[in-house]
């Protein structure tokens, strides 16, 4: 007679993936992907949306900006939201800000209104990422859980793409106010909300707060600020280990990001056409970083698979600035060298597992969300350190700082403990 298989106590304690762990990995990538999405859409659209509206560049900028900015007051308020109400509750209500931000926007009869549009949808996009990774993290069996991490990370790519398609193809053909209309489609995600399983290491955190079940040092703890509990105590050490770590690696990538194809126009003599091959190498690159670094870091561990990638992006980097005129001669070669640059930023894809496993259940959530989007928000100084630094040695000196901060990220990540395997607990 045979014996029936046990019942894992956990979803994380599963040898492999079963049917809930495949609904909460897809919920969390279309989360991050219609999140990025909803975030980059309006770079696209910037022209038309001057045209009909007659706003200024200034006002422009601060349309940009405040959407941005919103993603910070966002991370804190549902990364509050997922440690106190759950991570289903928390990606809910933050897929229905966006959303509706996003129709918000298509329906403004004024500046005013669209720019409140923008702050709605900024809000909602500040809580997604962080509550699907606490949710991934929590739920993974840990051997599986830097590459699921990767997975739902690669939705950040592709919600570039679909904003690049939407702003540039579909909305000349219909308009920029249809598309953010239809932009209002990933409310549809949430008809299948109701089958998604909760957390099963949270609910147990929360039954026991809630019975007062836990030590006495820990209960207090709990019932502290969110906020306060981060910046002081037991935590207060590895946060801002944590918050140094990722405001390096964004420093590394926004400063190549942002200008690499005016570097590649003004300084190397490329087309737009020319410059744009040139970038969408480094996409694919990047894309491609993405997904491999979940399964190297699940097998050397997380520093060590970081610290090899931000090596990676440093020589990219370096070899399409300071060394250019070797490669000048061999075009094939400069986008070998773009395309290994992108394949650095596959760091972006160790966050979520290693934050997940390095933050306890109380605070899990709301730790994501503010060192990710509050560490992006400081990336506004990133135009005006190349601007200072390309007044003298050019952009390709100004790019080449990038490479410093990968240099300065990789080391970085060892005064973090190494967390590859590690069962999470309540």
């Amino acid at each position: 007679m045979s014996t029936a298989e046990p019942i894992a106590a956990r979803l994380s304690d599963h040898d492999r993936p079963i049917r809930a762990h495949r609904e909460i990995l897809a919920l969390a990538w279309v989360a991050w992907c219609t999140g990025f999405y909803s975030l980059m859409l309006l770079s696209f659209v910037l022209q038309p949306i001057q045209d009909e509206l007659g706003l200024s560049e200034g006002g422009l900028a601060r349309l940009t900006a405040v959407g941005v900015g919103m993603t910070g007051v966002g991370g804190l308020l549902f990364g509050w939201m997922s440690d106190r109400l759950g991570r289903r509750t928390s990606l809910a209500l933050s897929i229905a800000a966006f959303s509706l931000g996003n129709a918000a926007c298509g329906l403004d009869p004024s500046a005013g209104w669209l720019l409140a549009a923008r702050a709605l949808a900024g809000l909602g996009i500040g809580g997604t990422w962080g509550g699907g990774q606490a949710m991934l993290g929590e739920t993974f069996p840990p051997a599986l859980r830097g590459r699921a991490g990767a997975i739902a990370q690669s939705g950040a790519p592709a919600g570039l793409g679909l904003a690049a398609i939407a702003g540039s193809f579909v909305a000349p053909w219909i308009g920029w106010r249809p598309v953010f209309l239809l932009s209002i489609a990933p409310l549809l995600v949430l008809a299948a909300w109701r089958r998604l399983p909760e957390s099963d290491v949270w609910r147990e955190h929360f039954r026991r707060l809630r019975e007062g079940a836990l030590d006495a040092d820990d209960l207090a703890r709990a019932r502290r600020p969110i906020l306060a509990q981060l910046v002081a105590g037991d935590l207060a050490g590895v946060f801002t280990r944590a918050f140094l770590l990722t405001a390096l690696n964004m420093s590394a990538y926004w400063f190549a990001v942002v200008w690499l194809p005016r570097y590649l126009q003004k300084e190397r003599g490329l087309s737009i056409f020319g410059s744009g091959w040139w970038t969408l190498t480094f996409v694919a690159g990047s894309l491609a970083g993405y997904l491999s670094f979940g399964w190297v870091s699940d097998a050397i561990g997380r520093r060590r698979a970081f610290t090899l990638y931000c090596g990676v992006t440093a020589a990219g980097l370096l070899l399409v600035t300071l060394f250019w005129d070797a490669l000048a001669a061999r075009p094939a070669l400069g986008l070998a060298c773009m395309l290994i640059a992108g394949a650095g930023t596959g760091t972006w894809s160790c966050y979520g597992p290693y934050f997940a496993e390095i933050f306890p259940t109380r605070v899990r959530g709301a730790a994501m969300s503010v060192i990710m989007n509050v560490s992006r928000g400081v990336q506004f100084l990133a135009p005006l350190a190349i601007a200072g630094v390309a007044g003298r040695w050019g952009l390709a000196g100004g790019i080449a700082l990038a490479a410093g901060f990968a240099l300065l990220a990789g080391a970085w990540v060892w005064t973090l403990p190494e967390t590859a395997g590690t069962r999470i607990e309540i």
